[in-house]
């Protein structure tokens, strides 16, 4: 479930993004410049994060806030699921982050595939697409929208890439320490369940 201040931090974050995109008046502009230093601030306070890094990652966007998109590639091969290990953590995930402006979410999975696993794949359908907050990742700054994609293997062969460590196939009992920030047991065990009917409901918080 997510912290109480960091829903707030939030909050505060996207009306002060807005209100510096459509005001005019400058007494307001100055109101809202407040809000997000104060949105700022309250993340140095209660996370490790620089305050800089928090200013250009969190606070540094213009225009309307909306949530990020995150695209993950389901991958099976003889009953088992494709995990990455993931360079940043050194933990395990599906293949897959943060979707690309111009491509579509196909696209965008079949890239992230390819790069992080080698794999040639082609996307079959949508398993579920899943609010972060309603799940048991960590904190986050952003709001964040995970979509899952089911694929096939039409090639390729396996290979680590830039940001990728390890690539492996790992059965619903054998999962290896996952990379929480990125997915839960929870949703892979899910994901076992979903791949096996092609009836089965697509998950949608």
């Amino acid at each position: 479930m997510q912290l109480k201040w960091l829903e707030w931090a939030k909050q505060i974050q996207a009306i002060s993004q807005a209100g510096l995109e459509y005001s005019r008046d400058p007494y307001d502009l100055e109101r809202f410049q407040l809000l997000r230093e104060l949105s700022v601030e309250i993340l140095s306070e209660y996370t490790d994060v620089e305050t800089d890094k928090i200013k250009t990652l969190f606070a540094g966007e213009t225009g309307y806030a909306t949530p990020k998109t995150d695209v993950r590639g389901v991958v099976f091969r003889d009953g088992k699921i494709l995990l990455v290990r993931e360079r940043i953590d050194g933990a395990w995930a599906l293949p897959g982050g943060w979707a690309d402006v111009g491509l579509s979410p196909k696209e965008v999975v079949v890239k992230e595939v390819k790069e992080e696993a080698g794999l040639d794949v082609t996307p079959v359908r949508l398993l579920g697409v899943m609010d972060k907050k309603f799940h048991e990742h960590p904190p986050s700054p952003w709001h964040v929208y995970k979509m899952f994609i089911l694929c096939e293997i039409a090639g390729g062969e396996i290979q680590t890439g830039m940001e990728t460590l390890q690539v492996g196939f790992f059965g619903a009992d054998e999962l290896p320490e996952l990379s929480t920030e990125r997915n839960t047991e929870r949703q892979i065990h899910w994901l076992f369940e979903a791949a096996r009917s092609n009836d089965r409901e697509v998950w949608l918080d």
